[in-house]
């Protein structure tokens, strides 16, 4: 499932609008299993509660002149998480696109509220 998974995250990323993906700097995005306990205790992440994905480093809104020379952000994608909570592959490829778009959000600055709102509001036009 390892190499189903990665098409799944490559898919999850190629639907983010061409403007988004030509605007993200010095990020990789990575697969790993689960979180550590480090990640986990850093974000104090409630037992029982399920990470999909973690974005680590420094918001483009938060870069200065002084941002170069840095290690790459990093979006990591929790496959054990995601598959323990879907229902089916279609449910997986859902989860996978909705965290991708979570964390590039974090990447472009958007705290928690703000990537809530927009999801949201993402999901409303989805209905229409």
């Amino acid at each position: 499932m390892q190499n189903k998974f990665k098409q799944i995250v490559s898919e999850g990323i190629s639907a983010i609008p061409e403007k988004f993906l030509k605007q993200l700097d010095n990020v990789a995005i990575v697969i790993e299993k689960r979180p550590t306990k480090v990640q986990e205790k850093k974000l104090h992440l409630q037992q029982g509660l399920i990470l999909f994905g973690l974005y680590e480093g420094v918001p483009q809104t938060r870069r200065g002149s002084g941002y170069s020379g840095v290690l790459p952000d990093k979006i990591t994608i929790f496959q054990e998480s995601i598959e323990s909570a879907a229902r089916d592959e279609k449910d997986i490829k859902e989860i996978v696109r909705n965290t991708v778009w979570h964390e590039i959000a974090h990447h472009f600055g958007m705290d928690e509220r703000e990537v809530r709102r927009a999801e949201a509001r993402r999901r409303e036009r989805s209905l229409e």
